[in-house]
């Protein structure tokens, strides 16, 4: 009964659905720095407007993409709106345009026919949309396929870019980075222009598609300095299409989204089987009550292990006693009464996890009961604050009314006093005072890299020289004197860096911080900032002074000999012969060391 009533529930159709790939890692090309980034930025912006289905892959190959595009074409067929977003290289070949997958080597032109895909395959996927079919192609880029690709036939054309379009399906819309026969720049910063520009515009609320790009192309337009100029082919109706449409505006109490959920979990409830609740979790898998769902669950199984163990409890004592009346033998009766303590012990087990079992699922129901108790009562209150809101407006357009009804001779006024009026009346005056703009313009030039120092109350000389390096990358022409609200829109409107990294001498710009430089050994950082070898260090042959050997000759010739002279001009003799002085030793006559004949020769040597 209760996967019937499920299944008669309402279908909730996808309303809008949106594909976006991004392929940066080419294995046959340069690898590209921005089409990954501008894929995860885009398929955020879908996912933030509200999308029933936002599907993002990165670095497809040719495989893969056909994969995801026909896996795609079954998602629009319910879907009013079908959306695909391609970043990456693109090519076109005797008029016709192609996507390369990452995989895809084209030596020859003859290979983009195979290891491509034509960009009427993403054509046919969002064919079945019933209002809008949107392809956004960010692959204009200067192709390095195109110049190392061998031509089969001379007169076959490669063009620059990508060919134009006329889509024949209605209500379809191709948006090209940059026109036809010309490439588009991939940026300064972590985005492209043209998905920075994207994102600012088409989740606007209620802004028709056709003006929406109108505003991307000029915002790219600027921020190229006029040499990129993205467009759109194809043709919509009268009718404005918004890609978010505007919010209505509550007029009475909103129902609640988890109603129904709560119905059918209350219902699974009072069955309190384990097939209820395993259908209540198959319609419902996520969530918070398909998590109470699993704590009933967890119940019935220790339940059940509950009854399997107090059955099989019973059988052992039966057994027990089996034995004992046919006088079995005692290892029997031991072993069977061994049995059945386990399984007694089995059964306690058991009944204590369903106790435990038990007391999770009453918290968590007590849990469940708070919750929607506070649930309601926000949705009470914020009912309240609606209602009050509405009375509000009534009544001030009320009044409003009633003073455009009064007789034109009571709201006339002398011209003197109508000028006092007006000069008494404030005029519109900026929410932040002068410290705080220049504190938040600071802060952004900060964010956007623009700004090294911290942001202060006071609109410094650092402040004005890093507005000038914003006008500079942002292509802007704001005023640096002085801190602006223009130029805080302006800052609030870049997703990422502007400013380019600069870092000190010895570290290297990584990302969005500075790195210190490290050198391999025998190497260091040059004056390039770059590692470089260490030079060898040659030997210098040491001069003798000429000057300094001739005084030390002539001082050695004039000093006086000494009787304990350690040079080689000494000489001792003794019976055995004659010998010079060792070093560090004299010579000394008439000593009693030597006898009387040692001395009449030559005297004794002392060492000691």
């Amino acid at each position: 009964m209760l996967a019937m009533g499920f299944a008669c529930g309402p279908a909730h159709a996808d309303r809008r659905v949106a594909l976006v790939i991004g392929n940066s890692a080419y294995k046959s090309a340069p690898k590209l720095g921005n089409p990954a980034n501008d894929a995860t930025l885009v398929g955020g912006m879908f996912k933030k407007a509200g999308f029933d289905s936002v599907d993002v892959r990165l670095d497809l190959n040719a495989s893969e993409m056909r994969r995801t595009l026909r896996e795609f074409a079954g998602r629009t067929r319910d879907a009013e709106m079908a959306v695909i977003y391609y970043a990456g290289h693109g090519i076109e070949l005797d008029g016709a345009n192609y996507l390369i997958p990452t995989d895809a080597t084209l030596e020859t032109d003859g290979d983009v026919l195979d290891e491509t895909i034509p960009v009427e395959r993403a054509l046919f996927a969002v064919e079945p949309a019933k209002q809008l079919r949107l392809i956004i192609l960010d692959a204009c880029r200067d192709n390095p396929f195109s110049k190392t690709m061998k031509r089969t036939l001379a007169s076959r054309a490669i063009g620059r870019g990508l060919a134009k379009v006329e889509p024949t399906s209605p209500n379809t819309m191709i948006a090209f980075a940059a026109k036809a026969g010309s490439t588009a720049s991939d940026g300064d910063s972590r985005n492209s222009p043209f998905a920075a520009a994207l994102v600012e515009h088409l989740p606007k609320p209620g802004l028709d598609l056709r003006k929406a790009f109108g505003f991307v192309r000029d915002d790219v337009l600027k921020a190229t300095s006029y040499k990129q100029e993205p467009y759109v082919y194809g043709s919509l109706g009268g009718d404005d299409v918004p890609l978010v449409p505007v919010k209505p505006a509550a007029t009475g109490p909103q129902a609640n989204p988890q109603e129904a959920v709560r119905r059918d979990y209350e219902l699974a409830l009072q069955l309190a089987t384990r097939d209820g609740w395993e259908a209540f979790l198959g319609a419902y898998p996520d969530g918070f009550y398909a998590n109470l769902a699993k704590g009933q669950l967890n119940k019935i199984a220790a339940e059940e292990a509950r009854a399997a163990a107090e059955q099989k409890a019973k059988a052992a004592e039966q057994q027990k006693a089996r034995l004992i009346a046919e006088r079995a033998q005692k290892a029997e009766q031991e072993k069977a009464a061994a049995a059945a303590k386990a399984a007694e012990e089995m059964r306690i087990a058991a009944e204590k996890q369903k106790q435990i079992e038990q007391a999770r699922a009453e918290a968590a129901e007590h849990q469940r009961k708070l919750a929607e108790a506070a649930a309601a009562k926000a949705l009470a209150e914020k009912q309240a604050a609606e209602k009050a809101k509405a009375e509000l407006a009534a009544k001030q357009a009320a009044e409003k009314a009633e003073q455009g009804a009064k007789p034109s001779t009571d709201r006339q006024m002398p011209e003197a006093e109508t000028q006092k009026v007006a000069a008494l009346s404030p005029g519109p005056t900026s929410t932040l005072s002068a410290a705080d703009l220049s504190k938040s313009v600071q802060s952004e030039l900060r964010r956007v890299g623009c700004l090294a120092s911290a942001a202060e109350s006071e609109w410094t000389s650092a402040a004005q020289r890093s507005l000038t390096l914003f006008n500079k990358y942002a292509g802007t022409q704001f005023e640096a004197k002085t801190a602006s609200v223009d130029a805080l829109d302006a800052l609030k409107a870049k997703p990422g860096r502007v400013c380019p990294l600069v870092c000190n001498f010895g570290f290297k710009a990584d990302g969005d911080q500075c790195v210190k430089i490290t050198c391999r050994a025998g190497y260091r950082v040059g004056d390039d900032n770059e590692c470089e070898k260490v030079p060898e260090k040659k030997p210098v042959a040491a001069r003798d002074d000429a000057k300094k050997r001739d005084a030390e000759r002539k001082q050695g010739e004039s000093s006086p000999p000494s009787s304990q002279a350690k040079s080689s001009g000494q000489i001792y003799c003794n019976s055995a012969g004659c010998r010079p002085v060792r070093p560090g030793c004299r010579l000394q006559a008439g000593t009693s060391l030597a006898t009387s004949a040692e001395m009449r020769i030559s005297g004794v040597e002392i060492c000691n």
